[in-house]
């Protein structure tokens, strides 16, 4: 039975080097990008237990919308992965960068958004500033 747990978590700890590696190692932006989707994770459950979220017809929690959350967690993992790849064949350090810049962003802005959800008050100045970053967004995908 021991040798049996040994092998187990051998195998995880290979797939965890592995992951690692294709993500192109453990640093302060990666690092930040995991505490970033924890967050996001973490407040909307908050946002639906208290029946505020606006991805759900009643505003409750689902665990069709929670899996639908977590698979586009893990794209963004994956988009990471391709990232390193493609700086790996350029021999840059950009696009992985840009990458994981791009979804902190993101799930900065989500993270903003339910903590509003939940009625914590924000400068009226990044409210706008948010809003007209919004208004330029649904532009663009109008066009």
């Amino acid at each position: 039975m021991n040798q049996l747990f040994r092998f187990c978590v051998s195998c995880l700890m290979s797939f965890g080097a592995f992951l690692l590696r294709s993500l192109g190692g453990w640093d302060a932006a990666l690092g930040l990008l995991f505490l970033m989707m924890g967050l996001d994770v973490l407040c909307g459950m908050i946002v639906s237990f208290m029946r505020r979220s606006g991805l759900t017809p009643g505003g409750g929690f689902q665990s069709r919308t929670f899996f639908l959350g977590l698979s586009r967690k893990l794209l963004m993992i994956l988009l990471v992965i391709l990232a390193t790849a493609l700086d790996g064949l350029l021999g840059a350090q950009i696009c992985r960068i840009a990458v994981i810049g791009f979804y902190c962003a993101n799930e900065a802005f989500s993270i903003i958004e339910n903590a509003a959800l939940m009625g914590v008050p924000f400068p009226r100045g990044i409210l706008r500033a948010l809003e007209r970053f919004r208004d330029a967004m649904d532009e663009k995908e109008g066009d």
